[in-house]
């Protein structure tokens, strides 16, 4: 089991924890899947913020902070103290709780994140009906086009998307589209950084979980964090048959380009998790 923070007092770092991720090698991928690479990246926004994607040592990275409490901290109420959307549980009388540290003893107020509330953050999925996605090496707010035949589909309401009647669920037992709701993030995160890989390492499972050291330079780990481009029925994808205005998919790739189902694998067909 891995030693626990040596923090000094309560703070953000109970609560969140900020981070590098890797998206990609720029010498090995072109501008189309590098775009891709970071909108789908930057599309689980349930438990992320996200900072602009930028370019250092040849890889395309972006800073972000985790929004998921220390296993380690406690209230009368819950354990861990802090909901993972970000919300404190508040005592009875609606106050903020006092809260402790069940490794260090410290005692205090429920510590702020920097998470906005749902209705503050900055959406993947525009109230004017557009879109923000990376385009070209660039966040953009776009109009993207839906196919003429996808808008014929969208009036019937007929769909052949069998991720609707799937049984998948992730290991928060949030049942449909577990694929858009979970993901594994590579981090840049050098051996030498000892806080911020104990600070990582104590997360409360399974909203971050599964983490492991790569190398040297970077780790792993996987983050219950739903897809923002999630429709309001939690399952449609809402950039489905849209398109970029250079004609390419709108959807990253990352989202359909699943390997087959082998003879003794059962599942249904574009489903990764089987």
């Amino acid at each position: 089991m891995p030693n626990p923070p040596e923090c000094r007092t309560l703070g953000k770092h109970c609560r969140e924890v900020a981070v590098t991720i890797r998206v990609s090698d720029v010498t090995e991928e072109s501008q189309t899947l590098q775009d891709a690479s970071v909108t789908w990246i930057t599309g689980h926004t349930e438990r992320i913020t996200y900072g602009e994607a930028y370019i250092k040592n040849d890889e395309l990275r972006v800073d972000a902070t985790i929004h998921v409490p220390c296993k380690h901290l406690r209230t009368p109420y819950g354990d861990p103290a802090i909901k993972p959307n970000g919300v404190p549980v508040p005592n009875r009388n609606g106050t903020r709780p006092e809260v402790r540290c069940a490794v260090h003893g410290f005692r205090g107020p429920v510590p702020q994140n920097s998470q906005l509330k749902k209705e503050d953050r900055t959406e993947v999925r525009l109230k004017d009906g557009r879109f923000a996605v990376y385009y070209k090496g660039k966040h953009r707010k776009m109009d993207l086009r839906l196919k003429r035949s996808a808008r014929r589909v969208r009036k019937t309401g007929k769909t052949n998307n069998p991720c609707l009647t799937a049984q998948c669920y992730t290991s928060d037992k949030t049942r449909g589209a577990a694929c858009c709701r979970d993901f594994n993030l590579e981090l840049a995160l050098p051996r030498t950084q000892v806080h911020k890989e104990a600070l990582l390492r104590a997360r409360a499972a399974p909203y971050l979980c599964k983490v492991k050291r790569n190398d040297e330079d970077t780790m792993e780990c996987e983050v219950i964090s739903a897809c923002g481009y999630l429709d309001d029925d939690g399952i449609t994808c809402v950039l489905h048959d849209r398109s970029l205005p250079n004609g390419q998919r709108a959807k990253p790739s990352l989202c359909y380009d699943w390997p087959s189902l082998e003879e003794d694998e059962t599942g249904h067909g574009g489903c990764e998790l089987i």
